[in-house]
């Protein structure tokens, strides 16, 4: 299936920042890690930018707690209830979750190495693979512009918006670290 095309409705926004965002980094993936202080400041300035320029019609969450709190957020600036979607979770990265970034690259530095690397076939250790992810959160995409009304605000995760981003890249999930995605930056689709 091809990229989500143009004018396709959707805006995907990322949660605002948790403390395992910040320095040193851990890995989160369902660990259900709520916003700190900064990123509740973020959340307020998403939902600002959303009410002054995009028409958001329906509204729509991760079911982890760091983008139910951001979506929230944003509803009651813009008088709509989140809807929550389980598939549309940051990946799961099995038993790395919780640990740091550079202690997983110590501890077992061909399979970090591995995950620099990502692609479709990567599989975090006990968790699920790039690809198996970005078939879930796709199809919660493709779902989401059936039920409309569009435009619909979609607030997950870095790892959700990377997948998105590598179906129009011709390299694939081989680009999930090319792309960039700030807490509450937004990407219309």
């Amino acid at each position: 299936m091809a990229a989500l095309a143009g004018d396709s409705g959707l805006l995907l926004a990322r949660h605002g920042q948790t403390d395992d965002n910040i320095e040193p980094l851990r890995f989160q993936g369902f660990r259900d890690t709520p916003l700190n202080a900064k990123g509740l400041e973020q959340a307020h300035a998403l939902a600002q930018r959303v009410a002054a320029e995009f028409a958001v019609r329906a509204l729509w969450s991760s079911d982890l707690t760091r983008a139910v709190q951001t979506a929230q957020i944003v509803g009651e600036r813009i008088g709509l209830q989140p809807r929550l979607d389980a598939r549309l979770r940051e990946g799961n990265r099995g038993s790395w979750e919780g640990r740091l970034f550079a202690e997983v690259a110590r501890e077992d530095p061909d399979a970090y190495a591995a995950w620099l690397r990502a692609g479709a076939g990567f599989r975090f250790p006990g968790g699920e693979s790039l690809k198996e992810h970005s078939d879930r959160v796709w199809a919660a995409l493709s779902d989401i512009r059936k039920a409309g009304p569009l435009p619909a605000l979609v607030v997950c995760h870095r790892g959700c918006i990377r997948t998105v981003l590598c179906r129009a890249d011709p390299r694939g999930l081989d680009a999930f670290h090319e792309y960039d995605v700030p807490n509450t930056g937004v990407i219309a689709l």
